[in-house]
C-alpha cells in the first residue's frame, strides 16, 4: 500500500471514530451509547495502528485531526437527521469488511467469518428503535427519495436537484426558439411554480397515504391482540427465532413484551409490522411545504439571469449558474458516498449540460421551423 492511500485510510479511521463518539453523545439510551463508544475505541486502535504504518515512510507524522467533511456532516445531522452519518458509516464499515476480506485472500489466509462483525454492530444499531437520529424541520422531506436512501440529507440534495435540471432544461429549450427573455422568463416561472406545486402535492400524497395505511394496520394488530393474545405472542416468538435467537431468548423476550398491553403492541408494531411510531407523528404539511421549498430553490437558479440581463448574456449566466449549483449538489451527495468531490460533482455537471443540450436544440429546430 502506498503512502497516499495510507494516509487516506488514516483519516477514515479518524473520521469514523469522531463520527462514532459523536453519534454516542446524543444517545440517551446507555446500551447504545456503550456500543457506540466502544466502536469509537476500536477505531482509534485501528487509527494508531495505520499511524504507525505512516510513519515508517514519514516519522514526523502526527495523528490527523477529524476532517472538515467530517465535521460538516455532523452539523448537517443538526438539520436532517443523523441518518446520513449513520448510512455514511454502515458504507464505511462494508468498505472495510470487504477489504479486509480481500488483503485475507490476497494473503492465502483463512477467514475467520468476524469479517462483517462492525457491519452488523452497525447495522443492528441502526435498527434499534431507541436509536437517536432525529433532525429539524427538514427531516420531514424523506419519503419520496427514500427507495435512495431514506434519509432527509439525501432526499434535500435530490429535491433541489429535480428542480434544478428540470427547469434549467425548460429554460433552455425556450431559450433555444430564440424567444424573447419575457417569455423565457415567464415560461420558467411557470414551471417553477408548477413542479413546487407538483412535488409538494405528491409528497403530500405519500406521506399521508404512508401514515393512514401504517395507523390502519395497527388498528388491525391491536384488534388481533385483543381478541387472540397468544396467538400473536407465538407469532412474536417465531419472528425473535427468525432474527437468530435461541426459543427459551425468543420466549424470554415475548414474555416481556407481553407483561401489559402497551410494551406488547409496540413490540408488535416493531417486529411484526416494521413500522417506526415516531414517523407517525410526522405532518404531511410540513413535508410538502419542505418539497415546496427545496424544490423552488433549485429551479430558480437557471431562472434568476434573466430577470437582471437579455439575451445570450441572460443564458450563459444561466448556464454559469446551474454549473456551481450542479457541482455543488454533486458534491453534496459525497458526505453520504465517500467518493471524490471533484468526480461526482463534475459528474453532475456533465449529466445536468447534456439534459440542457438536448432541450436547447430541440428548442432550436422548433424555433427555426416556426420561423419558416
Amino acid at each position: 500500500m502506498d503512502l497516499n492511500k495510507l494516509k487516506n485510510q488514516l483519516q477514515t479511521e479518524v473520521d469514523t471514530a469522531f463520527l462514532y463518539n459523536s453519534i454516542a453523545a446524543i444517545q440517551s439510551d446507555d446500551n447504545l451509547k456503550r456500543v457506540l463508544q466502544s466502536l469509537a475505541e476500536i477505531e482509534n486502535g485501528h487509527a494508531q495502528h495505520m499511524l504507525e504504518k505512516v510513519m515508517g515512510f514519514e516519522p514526523n507524522y502526527v495523528m490527523p485531526l477529524p476532517s472538515l467533511r467530517a465535521k460538516f456532516q455532523l452539523k448537517l445531522g443538526k438539520i436532517f437527521g443523523y441518518t446520513s452519518i449513520i448510512s455514511s458509516l454502515s458504507n464505511i464499515e462494508k468498505q472495510f469488511a470487504v477489504n479486509a476480506i480481500k488483503n485475507k485472500i490476497e494473503k492465502g489466509e483463512k477467514l475467520t467469518g468476524f469479517e462483517h462483525n462492525h457491519l452488523n454492530i452497525i447495522e443492528a444499531v441502526n435498527s434499534n428503535a431507541a436509536l437517536n437520529v432525529s433532525g429539524g424541520f427538514l427531516s420531514k422531506f424523506e419519503s419520496r427519495h427514500k427507495s435512495v436512501g431514506g434519509n432527509a440529507l439525501r432526499a434535500a440534495v435530490l429535491g433541489s436537484n429535480d428542480g434544478l435540471v428540470s427547469n434549467m432544461s425548460l429554460v433552455m429549450g425556450v431559450a433555444g426558439a430564440a424567444v424573447s427573455n419575457n417569455t423565457i422568463l415567464l415560461t420558467g416561472i411557470a414551471g417553477l411554480m408548477a413542479g413546487a406545486i407538483s412535488m409538494a402535492l405528491g409528497e403530500w400524497l405519500s406521506v399521508q397515504s404512508s401514515r393512514e395505511l401504517n395507523q390502519r394496520q395497527i388498528e388491525l394488530e391491536t384488534e388481533e391482540l385483543e381478541a387472540s393474545p397468544e396467538e400473536e405472542k407465538k407469532e412474536l416468538v417465531l419472528l425473535y427465532q427468525a432474527k437468530g435467537m435461541t426459543i427459551t431468548e425468543a420466549q424470554k423476550l415475548a414474555d416481556k413484551a407481553f407483561e401489559n398491553h402497551q410494551t406488547a403492541i409496540d413490540a408488535i408494531i416493531t417486529e411484526e409490522l416494521g413500522i417506526d411510531k415516531e414517523e407517525l407523528g410526522g405532518s404531511a404539511w410540513e413535508a410538502a411545504i419542505a418539497s415546496f421549498i427545496l424544490f423552488a430553490i433549485g429551479a430558480i437558479i437557471p431562472l434568476y439571469p434573466f430577470i437582471i440581463l437579455d439575451g445570450n448574456d441572460a443564458i450563459l449566466l444561466s448556464l454559469a449558474s446551474c454549473i456551481v449549483g450542479l457541482f455543488g449538489i454533486g458534491a453534496a451527495i459525497t458526505l453520504l458516498t465517500g467518493k471524490s468531490v471533484l468526480f461526482s460533482g463534475f459528474r453532475q455537471v456533465t449529466f445536468g449540460l447534456a439534459a440542457a443540450a438536448v432541450t436547447y436544440g430541440v428548442g432550436s429546430l422548433i424555433g427555426v421551423s416556426l420561423a419558416g
